[in-house]
């Protein structure tokens, strides 16, 4: 049974560049610790709604972009095995909120189990 995490992150525009060099770090240390895929999407066609939305669940900001992600892995323990060897991977140890380039206290995630695959 498959297992994934989702994310939804606020992006400057300014720093979509350094995003995406931190992303393609990133995938390539969760794919080599087993994460079956990886995967960061900018938003195209996401609009403010009147009650919720991905801008207003961010509280994006006229300068930034939406980025949503997601990481598959073969189960949950599968993937609590793989984000334990992330989390001490040194190629990822320098990150902090300062240096990261969005504000990661906007951003939102968590873990999913599947309901429907087809």
């Amino acid at each position: 049974m498959a297992y994934v995490d989702g994310f939804v992150v606020p992006v400057p525009r300014a720093k979509l560049a350094e995003y995406r060099k931190l992303a393609r770090k990133a995938g390539k240390v969760w794919r080599e610790h087993g994460a079956l895929e990886y995967n960061e999407w900018i938003a195209d066609d996401v609009q403010p709604g009147k009650l919720t939305s991905f801008p207003q669940s961010v509280k994006l900001k006229a300068d930034e972009v939406v980025v949503f992600s997601y990481i598959l892995y073969k189960s949950r323990k599968e993937r609590d095995r793989v984000n334990a060897k992330v989390m001490s991977d040194p190629r990822l140890a320098g990150m902090t909120p300062q240096s990261a380039p969005f504000d990661g206290k906007r951003m939102f995630w968590g873990g999913f189990k599947p309901l429907v695959q087809l």
